[in-house]
């Protein structure tokens, strides 16, 4: 069986939400997602879920980055994909929440900030539910598309490596990332522990087709 994953295709990180964690080129993957969600069996999706009363929020952008001091939630961000808002919703052109075959929402506590799609917690105890959701249904390839690549991506991909003996692919024009340096350091760290990278789901089709 094989797995497609939609990991916080939302407009809180694109250009549409200039005021929140906006990435370069985040609004332009959604062809990208289609195209390796139609190689797959079932189809994922990921949101950020994330609440005003959240105790890592900052007001200034200047203090992003600093720590916190919490336990799962690493540093202060600013508000972004607040339930109800703009930034909340997934990008047009994907498909409503309800018709995908399996959903995560993340950070909906004010205490907590994952990166991660498969665990709530920084420690990796509390399970959204996904690497069990995966192993019942035989997963074979997971194909992994989203934002940003070198935050929610890589935490993603690395603990799906680390849940299941299913192998991890990655579509790179189904991704985008915050900055060049820590996207390739995203990149290397994903390959050194097993994450397969394709240039665009044309290559993963015809990888499929060869296997």
């Amino acid at each position: 069986m094989i797995v497609s994953i939609d990991i916080d295709a939302q407009k809180t990180f694109t250009p549409l939400c200039p005021n929140e964690l906006p990435i370069v080129g985040g609004d332009e993957i959604v062809g990208e997602l289609n195209a390796q969600a139609a190689l797959a069996d079932w189809r994922v999706m990921t949101k950020d879920a994330h609440t005003l009363a959240a105790k890592w929020l900052c007001q200034n952008r200047a203090d992003m980055g600093k720590p916190t001091g919490l336990i799962n939630a690493d540093v202060k961000w600013v508000a972004h994909a607040i339930v109800g808002s703009k930034g909340y919703e997934l990008l047009d052109g994907l498909p409503d929440e309800t018709a995908y075959d399996f959903c995560v929402w993340k950070g909906t506590s004010p205490e907590l900030h994952p990166y991660g799609a498969c665990f709530h917690d920084f420690q990796e105890k509390l399970s959204t539910g996904l690497l069990e959701w995966l192993r019942q249904r035989q997963t074979q390839i997971v194909i992994v598309g989203g934002l940003a690549t070198d935050f929610c991506v890589k935490t993603t991909v690395l603990q799906l490596l680390r849940g299941g003996d299913w192998q991890v692919w990655v579509n790179l024009a189904a991704c985008r990332g915050i900055a060049p340096e820590s996207t390739q350091a995203a990149l290397h760290e994903m390959t050194q522990h097993g994450a397969k990278l394709f240039p665009h789901a044309a290559s993963i089709a015809d990888a499929i087709q060869a296997a």
